[in-house]
């Protein structure tokens, strides 16, 4: 005899729970692993991210400055934050007049930076330009 043929076989409905409580764990237990590999993989890109803005300080501040745009375009707000942030702005502002004119042009941006830096605290208006308070 070499082959032989079930037909019509009834499995108990406990055997059924159980397989059907098997294959959901073995599903969460997959998902738990994707998740635990891209939570390792972020803090690891967070790490790179956090060494490139420690050899280079602007980069943070930058990163600050586009997160409050990103804020003012998606909601009409104003933005209040402290004065070493505006004394940054500042700097940002000598560093593009800088850029630019060794480029040979004039920046629209970085006249309205420095400009803006002179107060202790400044407003962001949602359209990006700094105004003192």
């Amino acid at each position: 005899m070499t082959v032989v043929e079930l037909k019509d076989i009834q499995l108990p409905e406990t055997m059924k729970r159980a397989m059907a409580r098997q294959a959901e764990a073995e599903r969460e237990k997959r998902a738990k692993i994707i998740a635990a590999e891209g939570e390792a993989l972020a803090a690891g890109e967070l790490g790179h991210a956090s060494d490139t803005m420690m050899a280079h300080p602007l980069a943070l501040q930058l990163r600050n400055l586009q997160t409050m745009v990103e804020i003012g375009v998606d909601k009409n707000s104003t933005i209040v934050f402290p004065a070493p942030l505006m004394s940054t702005i500042q700097e940002l502002g000598a560093f593009l007049s800088r850029e630019t004119a060794a480029a040979g042009e004039q920046p629209p941006v970085a006249a309205s930076l420095a400009a803006g830096a002179s107060g202790a605290t400044a407003a962001v208006h949602p359209n990006g330009a700094p105004e003192p308070v």
